[in-house]
């Protein structure tokens, strides 16, 4: 068969992996959250703090859409026309047009260039947390950490650029194969080094202080039969009012994080439950699901790239002669851009089913459905978050359930409904 061919029997073979194992792992059923709990849960807000967190949230919402079809329509010229092909040019000719700085320069230029015409949008939102007191950051601190997030980009993003590249260079008929073996190496490299190496650069972390409540946490992991290695205290106070705790890393990386300011905003047994929910994604598996469903996601990608590459009239939009040359790299994005668009909502639907099972997870291994739903309730009045959003936005967006949901699930739990 012909390399092409092979291509598309590879194609089908991780397609129905990814169907078979997201079948298999992503917990489908969810508890219930009957409606009239949720319009009960409701209102235990206060409602001026209700049309508070409503006000914040409509009004980052042009702003946010705005610029996410910014960046589309920037992904889509860069793409589709020779724009893309040109600035990649341009970043190579200093270099001799070696292929390398193509790929590498003329990719982070490509890239720049969608940042920079869509950081007013982000500039704007940063005005509205701040007014609204989420965000405790100054500009001086927001420019710092916009500037560490474009350092990590850089680094990961050149050496992504180098690799896949010099593959297509060096084997330019079966370079589709050796891609998708290193995209999914690379997702799986980067779940375990990020935890370790990224986090530290944004945030100091701390031991948390012995004392009752990291005795119990630590109990509370042991029961659960998720041992965890340390844990610790995040400095988010120094750029957000918003609480949260998560499980980090994995194996012997592995260690419990909390906020400090959910030490100062919730109660003990609050954060105990929020733990409980974070070690249910532990014990269930969820980071390792999360690794292997984008392992195969991006293999399933690269294979898809060089099948795409055969349509000639992509090709001559882009002013390019194969989409596995630097050149292509604003065809490259473009098409990652709209992919990402239309499996967004499939992704947010796959994530409220695993985050609902840690719920039920929380509930479970605490036995506290009254102590899950003030904190749920407490969660959603600091971080302002809609307890109940317009459906469409939800739908397509939320990662979560939304607060009253998790709210009424507490309530069905205690009833006894499973």
């Amino acid at each position: 068969m012909t390399p092409r061919w092979w291509a598309l029997v590879t194609f089908g073979v991780l397609l129905v992996a990814l169907v078979l194992f997201a079948a298999l792992t992503v917990p489908w059923h969810r508890a219930p959250a009957p409606r009239a709990d949720q319009v009960a849960a409701l209102g235990r807000f206060p409602p001026e703090q209700v049309a508070r967190a409503r006000r914040f949230r409509a009004e980052l919402r042009p702003g946010t859409y705005a610029g996410m079809a910014l960046g589309l329509m920037v992904a889509l010229v860069l793409g589709l026309t020779p724009i893309g092909a040109r600035l990649v040019e341009l970043a190579g000719r200093p270099f001799g047009d070696h292929w390398l700085a193509r790929a590498v320069l003329g990719g982070l230029l490509v890239v720049l260039a969608g940042e920079v015409l869509t950081l007013p949008f982000a500039a704007w939102r940063h005005t509205i947390v701040v007014r609204y007191g989420l965000s405790t950051q100054s500009w001086g601190g927001w420019g710092v950490d916009l500037l560490k997030s474009a350092a990590v980009s850089v680094v990961l993003g050149g050496l992504a650029l180098a690799g896949f590249f010099a593959v297509t260079h060096v084997a330019p008929r079966w370079w589709w194969a050796f891609g998708a073996a290193g995209a999914a190496g690379l997702v799986v490299l980067l779940s375990f080094v990020l935890p370790v190496v990224v986090e530290p650069i944004f945030n100091r972390f701390t031991p948390m202080p012995d004392g009752p409540l990291r005795a119990e946490l630590i109990a509370l992991a042991d029961r659960d039969g998720v041992p965890v290695r340390d844990v610790l205290v995040a400095d988010a106070s120094r750029r957000t009012r918003a609480v949260n705790a998560y499980v980090s890393g994995l194996g012997p990386t592995r260690r419990i994080v909390v906020y400090d300011t959910m030490l100062t905003e919730a109660t003990p047994d609050e954060v105990v439950s929020v733990a409980a929910h974070e070690l249910g994604h532990a014990k269930d598996g969820d980071v390792l699901t999360g690794t292997i469903l984008g392992a195969l996601g991006a293999a399933l990608a690269v294979v898809a790239i060089h099948l795409l590459g055969s349509w000639t009239g992509l090709l001559r939009l882009a002013g390019v002669d194969a989409i596995g040359e630097p050149r292509a790299i604003g065809l490259l994005l473009a098409v990652a851009a709209v992919a990402g668009l239309l499996a967004g909502p499939g992704q947010a639907f796959v994530s409220r089913r695993i985050e609902a099972r840690a719920d039920r997870h929380a509930l479970d291994l605490t036995g506290d459905p009254a102590t899950f739903e003030a904190m749920q309730r407490r969660l959603g009045s600091v971080n302002l978050s809609d307890p109940d959003p317009p459906t469409w936005e939800f739908l397509m967006f939320a990662s979560h359930p939304s607060t009253v949901q998790r709210m009424a699930a507490a309530r069905a739990y205690a009833r006894g409904e499973r």
